[in-house]
């Protein structure tokens, strides 16, 4: 069994992004898997102001609620990063969260080339849905979480769900009259499969 918390970074309550999502703790539960949603939209989690208050061991200095989610962040096993695509990437409300887990480094006596800190390793994984679904609609969020979550941050990935062609944002949610949910569903049922 595995500690997954689900980090949901917006979109509507009952939304393409929150069906996925609900689509996809299902099939986690399923295998067994202790599974935790955070909803973004109900938490104050600001940007990282780079003040640099919080080298090393030392807290972030902003009173908001990323300070509760500390906790959550290094013990899960994995952390699933959900997001509707904003202006062609990632939620600001993710981003924000991201930032912050500078204050979560540790000093790296010798980091690799072009790190500056280490971070708790822990095994990640990113859902998305879109109203669009263009060869290149996802291609700047996942050239984002490629980069700082994998490469940067040192995560394992674990795998993307890319759910494009749900609709206009303006009517009502499409998902369900795709193929999303079901693969967000076996997603989450096989995610830790073999190991």
């Amino acid at each position: 069994m595995k500690k997954i918390i689900v980090i949901l970074g917006g979109g509507r309550p009952n939304g393409n992004t929150m069906q996925l999502v609900k689509a996809f703790m299902k099939g986690a539960a399923e295998a067994g898997h202790q599974i935790e949603l955070v909803s973004l939209n109900k938490l104050s989690v600001n940007g990282c102001t780079g003040c640099n208050a919080c080298r090393y061991g030392k807290p972030c200095i902003q009173k908001d609620d990323f300070h509760s989610l500390i906790p959550m962040i290094k013990t899960a096993d994995l952390i699933v990063f959900a997001s509707p695509l904003y202006f062609w990437t990632i939620s600001s409300k993710i981003k924000a969260l991201i930032e912050r887990f500078y204050c979560i480094a540790e000093k790296d006596e010798n980091p690799p080339f072009g790190r500056y800190e280490k971070y708790p390793i822990r095994d990640c994984a990113l859902l998305m849905t879109s109203a669009d679904n263009f060869f290149w609609t996802f291609e700047q969020a996942v050239s984002y979480y490629n980069f700082t979550l994998i490469h940067y941050i040192g995560f394992r990935g674990k795998g993307m769900l890319l759910a494009g062609g749900c609709g206009d944002t303006n009517g009502t949610p499409q998902i369900s009259k795709t193929g999303h949910l079901e693969a967000a569903y076996t997603f989450g049922k096989t995610i830790y499969k073999n190991g």
